[in-house]
């Protein structure tokens, strides 16, 4: 018994490193390469390397590695809550976990219904993974979400998982649904669906992105700001900057965490809603209803 607590322990103390190591590797990386300066610098994500390719280059960017190192975070997040998982829950981490899952649960079947009861895992992954990206800029990481580059991935494949589910009910009802009501209205309908990434990627990217923004110019202030009312104080206290403690964390719980959460929570409420909405129910019956006709015939 004592053995199997212990292997308990270190598998838990293993995974809680894969957890943290991650963020810890971005900070060192990002310490590493970011040259000294004095002045504000608001730039895009920094490129570590580019790597030739034949049709073009493949870029190393600063928000592909803070990605990669926020899913081994989740991935070491998911693994910890699984570990010891039994039919009589006996940890608080299961008890979080099934509370957690059944959020979701009811989450989607509010939204969605009952067919799509099996993107549970979908919707769940889309909030902690887009959370953990914006939540990342606490410890002065650089979030993926303010990158469109990444958030218009996302976009991309829920508008393919979105466009899936309405040719569901045939593609001549898809095709014939852009000429409704008339079909001057067409070109309107297919700039309308076309539309959906785009607003659903500039909405994620452009509320982190000034986020981030906001975050810099704030703090800058009231560096420049203490340098300027207290730099008559001796020694390093000329130096320190007292302005900057207090408003920048305030600041911070709206611009990283309440609005960090809440863009994870609006994109997967839009992509449940999009794909529910989007999908034929009739069309897809009366379909399935004359295969399961022609199959009888047979």
């Amino acid at each position: 018994m004592d053995n199997k607590s212990l292997r308990f322990k270190v598998i838990d103390w293993l995974l809680i490193a894969l957890i943290i190591l991650p963020l810890v590797a971005g900070i060192v990386l990002k310490v590493v390469t970011t040259p000294a300066s004095d002045s504000i610098e608001i730039t895009g994500a920094r490129i570590y390397a580019v790597i030739p390719m034949p049709l073009q280059d493949l870029i190393i960017s600063e928000s592909q590695v803070n990605s990669w190192l926020v899913l081994l975070s989740v991935l070491g997040v998911s693994l910890y809550f699984a570990h010891g998982l039994s039919v009589k829950p006996g940890t608080k981490r299961q008890l979080l976990a099934e509370w957690a899952v059944e959020k979701v649960e009811g989450l989607v079947r509010d939204n969605m219904g009952e067919r799509f009861i099996g993107y549970v895992p979908f919707i769940a992954a889309i909030m902690v993974i887009s959370a953990f990206s914006s939540l990342i800029s606490l410890i002065g990481l650089r979030p993926p979400t303010a990158d469109m580059n990444v958030v218009a991935g996302w976009a991309i494949l829920v508008f393919v998982l979105i466009t899936y589910y309405k040719l569901k009910g045939g593609l001549l009802p898809y095709v014939k649904g852009f000429f409704e009501p008339l079909p001057i209205f067409a070109p309107f309908n297919i700039i309308g669906e076309l539309a959906t990434p785009v607003s659903m990627s500039f909405r994620h990217y452009g509320n982190v992105l000034s986020g981030v923004v906001i975050s810099t110019l704030v703090t800058f202030a009231l560096q420049s700001l203490s340098k300027m009312v207290l730099g008559w104080l001796p020694g390093f206290l000329g130096d320190f900057p007292f302005l900057q403690a207090g408003l920048p964390a305030i600041l911070s719980l709206y611009l990283d965490v309440f609005s960090g959460l809440m863009q994870a929570f609006i994109f997967a409420m839009l992509t449940m809603l999009y794909i529910a909405t989007g999908f034929p129910e009739e069309e897809y019956e009366a379909r399935q209803a004359k295969k399961r006709a022609r199959r009888a015939a047979a």
